[in-house]
């Protein structure tokens, strides 16, 4: 072989070798960190820290129509577009939103109108009476003043003066009777008018009217439905006034409310429309607390503009409220935080192995709890251990934290946890480049 076909073998064999060693590196897992951890680069970015609850998008002001009268649904209204009323339909103030059948409530009407009509007449002849009774005690009094100037004497005998003094008092007797009697038969027209308005009330009340201007988003009766009116009104129509501005109702658990304030942004999503993120902000907080299973939870108002008439009412909602934000800071994931080696894996930052003892960690867990910074520890590899690096952790947002602390610098390798040990080396005697599935003492079970 000459020195030309030499060179050329040199040169495979060289690159068969060097091969073999790039191969064996990569399956070692580089130089980042040794093979028995896993390790995640430390990042820097901006962090929002949030609280999420679930909740339902509610218009912002309802109004129950019910109705005040019994009766069976004859017909239903027209809303703006001429339309028979229904789900959706837009109205406005005073529209007719149903009637119902009104023979009974006319009847009662024409009835105590008759009735009125009676006790005015009873009046009128109670007044006509009392007229002769003012006559009659006007011609008593004359007989009266008479007899008492003569008085008893040959001019006027004493049963004349008598009679003139008892017709004089009947009369007036006579006259607070019939006083009486004009005071009793207007009574009885006050009453009977009193009975005409709540009678004609009723016959109005057989046609249900809208009180407000909005969209009907539920219709609870059909024509030809008897609705019974008991001591509560029974709900027919549910009317939203505008629903261009809608709010979320969400139920905040008790350990996050203090979080909570007026103005705070909030952001939510509905399975309606997922791809897409609503803003809004807190209106209120509602006192009322809400236990359910030893839960307690306060329901937030959330405010959120729907000009675009995309929500509708009762979705269901998943809000974020923005807590805190933190903006280019050094970023560690949580489960970095919260790794906790064993004691013989531990290497002192001098290097010296076991003579650091154990470190807790956890600081994430704590930091969330108390919603503070906390003191936390972050482990990077060294040789065939790990080094701690005590960290202050800062805000979460429940998969990363903030971090900091001598020695962090972005593009750090921390350990997150350690590789199974069947994977961290080949198996003894094994070639590396043997696939795994042949690798062992023994052939695969079943051959």
């Amino acid at each position: 072989m000459n020195r030309f076909g030499k060179r050329i073998v040199l040169i495979g064999l060289l690159v068969v070798v060097v091969g073999c060693a790039v191969i064996l590196f990569l399956r070692r897992g580089g130089t980042s960190a040794p093979s028995g951890f896993r390790a995640v680069a430390v990042k820097r970015g901006d962090l929002v820290a949030s609280i999420s609850a679930t909740g339902a998008v509610e218009p912002e002001e309802v109004v129950d129509v019910g109705s005040q009268v019994a009766g069976k649904i004859v017909s239903f209204g027209k809303d703006l577009e001429g339309r028979s009323i229904d789900y959706g339909s837009r109205i406005e103030e005073g529209t007719v939103l149903a009637k119902i059948d009104d023979s009974l409530y006319a009847a009662d009407v024409a009835q105590v109108q008759a009735q009125v009509e009676q006790a005015q007449a009873l009046l009128q002849r109670s007044e006509a009476d009392l007229g002769q009774l003012q006559a009659k005690l006007y011609q008593a009094e004359r007989d009266w003043n008479r007899a008492r100037k003569l008085g008893p004497s040959d001019a006027l005998s004493q049963s004349d003066y008598d009679a003139a003094l008892s017709g004089h008092q009947v009369a007036q007797a006579n006259l607070a009777v019939g006083k009486a009697a004009i005071t009793q038969a207007q009574a009885s027209v006050a009453q009977a008018e009193a009975n005409l308005r709540r009678a004609q009330q009723n016959l109005d009340y057989c046609t249900i009217k809208s009180p407000v201007k909005g969209v009907i988003i539920d219709r609870r009766v059909n024509i030809g439905q008897t609705v019974v009116a008991s001591l509560n009104a029974p709900s027919l129509f549910l009317i939203a006034k505008d629903l261009r501005r809608m709010q979320v109702w969400v139920p905040v658990n008790e350990a996050d409310i203090g979080s909570i304030h007026p103005g705070q942004p909030v952001s939510f999503t509905v399975d309606a429309f997922a791809d897409e993120v609503f803003q809004g902000e807190v209106g209120k907080v509602r006192l009322n607390a809400t236990m359910t299973q030893n839960v307690v939870t306060y329901t937030v108002e959330v405010i959120t503009d729907n000009s675009s008439g995309k929500l509708l009412p009762y979705l269901t909602a998943n809000a974020k409220f923005v807590v805190n934000e933190r903006r280019d800071v050094l970023l560690a994931p949580n489960a970095a935080l919260r790794y906790v080696p064993s004691a013989e894996l531990i290497v002192a930052r001098s290097g010296a192995k076991g003579g650091a003892g154990p470190v807790e960690s956890g600081g994430t867990a704590r930091q969330e709890a108390r919603g503070g910074p906390g003191p936390g520890t972050l482990w990077v590899a060294q040789g065939d251990g790990v080094a701690p690096i005590p960290v202050q952790v800062g805000i979460s947002d429940g998969s990363s934290s903030e971090v900091q602390g001598d020695g962090l610098k972005e593009g750090l390798q921390v350990v997150v946890g350690e590789q199974p040990k069947q994977e961290s080396a080949p198996a003894p005697g094994g070639s590396p480049f043997t696939p795994r599935i042949f690798r062992g003492s023994g052939p695969p079970a079943g051959r």
